[in-house]
């Protein structure tokens, strides 16, 4: 039988220059623009991360040295009926912020998707708030809801007492008080984002409901709602993070009183660390806050990993 096999020609080597382009200077080259990226993300997060987390195994004062402690600053956190009020406050917070918020954002948007002459007048003045930053806004309302000078005193003239109170100087009111501020500031910014996302949602799929005889508020329930399940999940989400993280607002209008009443985790790590000096008990309080924000980042990366369109 003629045997029919062919020599394979032997591979040509290849030149240094050529190989070190491919396996060393390119590489190099991409790695170059993203090292200055990598090295401020370095130094203003991945660094001071560390740092905080090995600062809450010590008792340092922001001064000298630190002494490695173990878990004692942990065990005192979970002693601390303090800190146990400031977590409540803000459980209650986000709880407050992921339903009064949310609603009236979807409420504004619905409202606003119905317009069609004069919508981005309208946008506009529901973003406003959203403008001013966290000191406008408290100085605002710390002069209109003023027991003496704001809103309640000048109804109290007519006989209408109901908000004739301290809003921000009664343990039961304060925290209450700080939400409907932060919520007056941040309620517009949902509203711009939702309405953003319903007018992505298809006009066929409205037709459809209509012809099927689903009223308006089916309409939005069963195909609104579903279609910007996404944008809602991030709003969820986003929520979260920031009521957990809240500071500015609290610190400002009551700076945690009366009597750690309106007290969050944030505004007690700031005493802690910078009235107290006590910088370990400080960054293990931190360690929780983190831990804490990371529950819903977890279930939104379990959900996405499970095809779930979030």
């Amino acid at each position: 039988m003629t045997d029919y096999t062919r020599a394979t020609p032997m591979s040509q080597p290849v030149p240094l220059g050529q190989w070190m382009m491919l396996h060393i200077i390119r590489p190099l080259g991409r790695w170059a623009f993203v090292l200055p990226l990598l090295i401020v993300n370095a130094v203003v997060i991945i660094i001071p991360s560390v740092s905080g987390i090995l600062y809450a195994f010590t008792d340092w004062n922001g001064i000298g040295d630190a002494n490695w402690v173990g878990l004692a600053n942990f065990q005192k956190l979970f002693q601390d009926p303090i800190f146990f009020q400031a977590f409540t406050n803000n459980v209650i917070y986000t709880s407050l912020f992921l339903i009064i918020p949310i609603f009236m954002g979807l409420l504004g948007a619905y409202l606003l998707a119905g317009i069609t002459h004069g919508q981005v007048i309208f946008r506009l003045i529901y973003f406003i708030p959203y403008m001013f930053s966290s000191v406008i806004n408290t100085q605002i309302w710390r002069y209109l809801l003023h027991p003496r000078y704001g809103i309640g005193a000048e109804l109290a003239k007519y006989g209408i007492t109901f908000l004739d109170f301290p809003i921000f100087g009664r343990r039961d009111t304060a925290l209450y008080g700080i939400v409907f501020v932060d919520g007056w500031h941040w309620w517009g910014f949902l509203v711009v984002l939702y309405l953003a996302a319903m007018t992505q949602v298809d006009k066929e799929l409205y037709e459809v409901a209509r012809l099927d005889g689903a009223t308006r508020f089916q309409q939005f329930r069963f195909v609104t709602l579903p279609s910007i399940r996404p944008t809602l999940i991030f709003t969820m989400l986003i929520i979260f993070i920031g009521t957990t993280l809240v500071f500015d607002h609290v610190y400002i209008l009551t700076g945690g009183g009366p009597a750690h009443a309106s007290e969050v985790m944030a505004t007690y790590l700031y005493t802690q660390a910078f009235q107290n000096f006590d910088v370990g008990y400080a960054a293990s309080i931190g360690v929780m806050l983190a831990l804490w924000v990371s529950v819903p980042l977890s279930i939104f990366y379990i959900l996405r990993r499970r095809g779930w369109e979030i």
